[in-house]
């Protein structure tokens, strides 16, 4: 896998440069982009990886939540950049859907093909869920119940207020559990220690942060030209914005971190599969999300923090299923079913919008 995405960017970064500088047409551009963006991100995921064992659990959890959703968020600005706010707001409910139904869904079906029942800490499991409900559920709604009632200037005031304090919880949360909580649950830390006691490092030091610099700028390149295209792709396909963001953005963005779930739990690291997928639905809640409200503020056209109904009603429907779902911290392969059935059935209604 590792040597099929070295030859997808050896091939994938020259040909976007050559595609831009020659003006080859949007659909083309559009698969190039989103191949190569794939395939720089699994090298972000592995140098970051890198860096988190050498570093220790603390400053390595640090690193997985600074970078886990790093291309998405390169992807966004840019799409804000080029006013494409309702791919924006799409793309972060995309990320929700696809995380809490396709990855979850996913990982539990095929970990449960393998095996029949597989366990997680119900601990993580009910903290998640408390969580996923304050960050989607709360400061996602919040902003559209009161933007029914206050104009457009209020409402962005609103944003940006809710943004910084959705941003100082995630940060408050990262202390929790890398700080002040880190050694509290020792047993999920015991189970955990004989998996990571023999954990070397890919890369060293000084060649992860090297490699994870010049893929996120390579990221930064290609993405600026992915977001070009969404427009032209979008009027030959028949794809509207909302379809855009909430099923092509977010699968390109998260397409690595996904593929590394769904190996997790084939291999029954269910506490890591389950990780991946809540914690980056988290992370983009209530830090991607807010950070790109405050990074619209430098752009002509400033991003409130109001979805639209049906991905508001969409992302509260997953948050509840898959926390009815995982409370118990154990699944199986119908589950899984349950939760990839429930994605597919969202994503056809998205398509016809």
């Amino acid at each position: 896998m590792g040597k099929m995405f070295a030859i997808m960017i050896a091939a994938g970064v020259p040909l976007t440069v050559a595609g831009t500088v020659f003006h080859w047409p949007s659909v083309a551009m559009f698969i190039i982009c989103s191949v190569t963006v794939i395939a720089l991100s699994s090298y972000m995921g592995r140098a970051t990886e890198s860096l988190a064992i050498v570093a220790g659990p603390r400053i390595g959890g640090l690193l997985n939540a600074t970078f886990g959703n790093a291309v998405e968020l390169i992807i966004s600005i840019f799409a804000l950049k080029a006013g494409l706010i309702g791919v924006v707001l799409a793309s972060l409910t995309g990320s929700v859907l696809g995380n809490l139904l396709l990855v979850a869904g996913l990982s539990f079906f095929m970990g449960g093909l393998k095996f029949k029942r597989q366990t997680f800490s119900i601990h993580d499991a009910r903290h998640n869920s408390a969580l996923l409900i304050f960050a989607v559920v709360v400061a996602f709604v919040i902003p559209e119940i009161f933007s029914m009632s206050i104009n457009e200037t209020e409402t962005l005031n609103l944003s940006i207020g809710i943004s910084i304090v959705m941003i100082a919880i995630y940060l408050a949360g990262l202390f929790f559990k890398l700080v002040t909580h880190r050694g509290v649950y020792a047993a999920l830390e015991g189970s955990e220690n004989a998996s990571h006691e023999e954990e070397v490092p890919e890369w060293g030091k000084k060649k992860a942060i090297g490699i994870l610099l010049a893929a996120t700028a390579a990221v930064a390149y290609v993405a600026e030209g992915l977001v070009h295209t969404f427009t032209a792709v979008g009027e030959q396909f028949g794809w509207s914005e909302l379809f855009i963001g909430v099923i092509i953005v977010a699968i390109v963005g998260n397409a690595a971190e996904h593929a590394s779930a769904i190996l997790m739990a084939m291999k029954n690291k269910m506490d890591v599969a389950v990780e991946i997928a809540v914690g980056s639905t988290l992370q983009v809640a209530m830090f991607v999300a807010p950070v790109l409200v405050l990074i619209s503020l430098l752009f002509p056209a400033p991003m409130p923090l109001v979805f639209t109904i049906p991905e508001l009603v969409s992302m509260i429907t997953a948050v509840f299923l898959a926390v009815s779902i995982s409370n118990d911290g154990e699944t199986n392969w119908f589950e899984g079913l349950t939760l990839l059935a429930a994605y597919f059935i969202m994503g056809i209604g998205f398509y016809l919008l």
